[in-house]
């Protein structure tokens, strides 16, 4: 990437301004509103509705259209293109819930000096994995819209051919389950994830009407130990990059175990090239998972094929993933 010039250097010390907007508007209820009062809407009448001041909607509104999240014609409010898909709720790229996430982790991101005094997360990851209930539910739904925005680009991705038993490792809310299971209707699969995260997953699952081919099993894939070549293929999407080099060996190791002989894993995640300074979302991500968890940082697509050699697997190239978000797949097959 080339240097920031000085302009540069002055929008990317106010960048937050744009997120900041973008989590009001969300939590407002904006994009919907627009929607429902059929795609647009003035001043006035979008303040009645949401039950707000005209003079700090009229600012709010204004800033919205300034980052191009919103459009403007006169006095007349509407939904980009991209908003519509992305920003009301229901959408077909529908990302309203998965950036909960990124609103979550906001205010972590003015503690990022002290992760690096430190090299210690600033918040325990067990805030959102079941201590607090309402945080890690609120988490277990934005993985979910994040994992349906994704999981359409994904799941024409692989290749289950033959496959009748899928073990789906720190599978959240059990939302690629889902989509893999719907896809592939002869598929049973077992979905992994922590207690607190496993009992949203069991909701969405029975929800989808797939309870009878989706087992959501609360575990530890840290420590689990799965039954001995009983599955048929592996995947662990968007999980790794919260465990260190060693950590990934060893749940690599145990799921291959899980596998018949000829099996296959599929992972996907984001990944960097072997510089980890690109993608630039990618290194940025990394700091995030490093502000949350003890381990989080993005690895490079070389490093997860090393590892899948030493625990024997035959690994693929990796591919990258349709948007929204910069991920990449890749599978990989037991030979050992």
């Amino acid at each position: 990437m080339s240097e920031k010039s000085v302009p540069q250097i002055v929008d990317l010390a106010s960048a937050f301004y744009g997120s900041a907007v973008l989590f009001a508007a969300l939590d407002l209820g904006v994009f919907k509103a627009i929607e429902e009062a059929g795609g647009s809407s003035e001043l006035f009448p979008l303040a009645d509705e949401l039950g707000v001041s005209p003079r700090g909607l009229r600012l709010l509104l204004d800033a919205c259209v300034a980052t191009g999240i919103l459009g403007k014609e006169e006095e007349v409010y509407f939904n980009t293109s991209a908003g519509k898909a992305a920003l009301v709720p229901g959408g077909p790229a529908d990302l309203s819930k998965a950036i909960r996430y990124n609103q979550d982790v906001y205010p972590l991101w003015g503690r990022l000096a002290e992760l690096a005094k430190t090299g210690e997360p600033v918040e325990p990851p067990q805030v959102h994995l079941g201590d607090d209930p309402e945080r890690t539910r609120r988490f277990a739904l934005s993985m979910r819209g994040r994992a349906l925005a994704i999981g359409r680009g994904v799941v024409p991705m692989l290749d289950l051919s033959g496959c009748t038993r899928l073990l789906d490792l720190a599978g959240g809310p059990g939302t690629y389950a889902e989509l893999i299971a719907q896809a592939n209707p002869g598929l049973s699969i077992v979905t992994v994830d922590v207690p607190a995260v496993s009992a949203v997953a069991a909701e969405c699952v029975a929800a989808a009407g797939l309870s009878e081919r989706i087992e959501c099993r609360a575990g530890d894939y840290h420590t689990d130990e799965y039954e001995n070549e009983a599955y048929d293929a592996v995947t662990i999407f968007g999980a790794l990059h919260q465990e260190s080099p060693e950590q990934i060996c060893d749940i690599l190791a145990r799921a291959n175990r899980a596998l018949k002989p000829g099996g296959r894993i599929f992972i996907l995640d984001m990944m960097t090239d072997r510089t980890h300074t690109s993608p630039a979302f990618s290194a940025l991500f990394a700091v995030n998972m490093a502000l949350t968890t003890q381990n989080g940082w993005v690895f490079s697509d070389e490093e997860l094929k090393r590892w899948l050699v030493e625990t024997g697997f035959d690994p693929a190239d990796a591919h990258p993933v349709p948007p929204p978000m910069p991920h990449w797949i890749l599978s990989a097959v037991k030979v050992s």
